[in-house]
């Protein structure tokens, strides 16, 4: 078998099993015959104003499409033990990362890879609908959340504190 430029194969030192996995500098995709991972565009534009300390209220009102401005304002929402509105920013930056993320090719599965940093809006508004979720009680909307995050990238569970 071919393998493209710039990915190697997974051996045993680096897998410690024998398998028909390759890696490249994204993720391990294991599931050959499955879709390729989803890799949204970057947005430079919200993300420097966000990195620069922009008030996230202003930085998803000026740019509504850009998921991790409703994360910033789900994660603080639930640290001020507002779940209410934590499940209402999340739910938003959830819808508009769905919306991204079909407009990028997404079929509605498939890995959305957490070490891409423009998925890393997505996914934390999908950990944040997860934490809201069970905080008022939508126990059956919680575990969805988590296993639709598992599915996505089973690192990103870890990386938002949720594993």
């Amino acid at each position: 078998m071919r393998r493209p430029p710039g990915v190697e194969p997974v051996t045993e030192a680096t897998e410690g099993r024998r398998g028909d996995r390759w890696q490249n500098e994204v993720m391990t995709h294991a599931n050959l015959l499955g879709p390729e991972p989803t890799l949204l565009p970057d947005l430079p534009g919200p993300q420097q104003e966000l990195d620069a300390g922009t008030d996230p209220a202003t930085v998803a009102a000026q740019h509504p499409t850009f998921s991790e401005a409703w994360a910033a304002l789900a994660e603080a929402a639930l640290a001020a033990d507002e779940s209410v509105a934590a499940y209402a920013y999340a739910r938003t930056g959830y819808h508009r990362g769905l919306d991204a993320l079909r407009r990028a090719g997404w079929k509605g599965h498939g890995p959305v890879p957490w070490e891409h940093r423009p998925n890393q809006g997505f996914l934390r508004c999908l950990a944040a609908l997860a934490r809201a979720a069970g905080a008022i009680g939508e126990d059956d909307e919680h575990q969805r959340c988590l296993t639709f995050l598992a599915d996505s990238d089973p690192k990103a569970p870890a990386a938002v504190g949720l594993a």
